[in-house]
């Protein structure tokens, strides 16, 4: 009996510095430094129940495409109720690249694209990073459709739309650059590193589904 007692009081002694050392990492969130709260801040999206994580994107942002793969990684883990959506930083509403990220979706293109785009553009360069609309039409010829078709898509009403909505939600957020995460239209997350940036959405994302239940 003795012998347990000691070897549990081992463990615990063991077990409890790692547990304060967790909980205090789950609450070291410091506003200003960890995050800028927006204020009325909305979600890109309509909520579903969801809790959403934006991210503010350029396909000409060498910073974005060397985030991307490690964004890809950690997006597919998250939880059911979380709803990640990718922004294209629309600075100019008659940006090639916005609208070519939405004509590309329309289509059905986006999920062989995404990625391609920022390497082209980035380490390819394939692409100039003020490339045209026909210039980035003819990227996207590469992938079944003409590049008349995928000029006329990125001129489409919709398109037009969506760009102009990327656009107002950018400026909401008080965008600073890219990449840019945004957790439910209400925290525009900082940090210092790319794993920085993750840690911090994290423990966003924690925050609002336990306000949720």
């Amino acid at each position: 009996m003795i012998r347990r007692f000691t070897l549990w009081s081992l463990l615990a002694a063991l077990l409890l510095p790692a547990l304060v050392f967790a909980q205090a990492s789950a609450a070291a969130l410091v506003p200003g430094v960890d995050y800028e709260e927006i204020a009325d801040g909305r979600p890109f999206g309509p909520a579903d129940g969801k809790v959403e994580v934006v991210e503010i994107f350029a396909y000409s942002c060498h910073h974005c495409a060397t985030f991307q793969p490690i964004l890809d990684t950690w997006k597919r883990k998250l939880p059911t109720d979380v709803r990640f959506t990718y922004v294209p930083a629309a600075f100019d509403l008659d940006d090639p690249f916005a609208r070519a990220f939405y004509a590309a979706q329309d289509k059905g293109l986006l999920a062989r694209t995404h990625e391609a785009m920022f390497k082209a553009v980035n380490s390819d360069i394939t692409l100039p990073r003020n490339a045209t609309p026909d210039e980035v039409a003819a990227f996207y010829a590469r992938y079944g459709v003409s590049p008349a078709a995928f000029a006329a898509a990125m001129q489409a009403p919709a398109v037009e739309a969506r760009v102009r909505q990327a656009r107002e939600f950018a400026i909401a957020s008080d965008l600073q650059g890219t990449p840019t995460l945004v957790v439910n239209g209400r925290y525009r997350v900082l940090g210092n590193s790319f794993d920085d940036m993750l840690r911090i959405a994290d423990q966003l994302i924690a925050k609002e589904r336990a306000a949720r239940r």
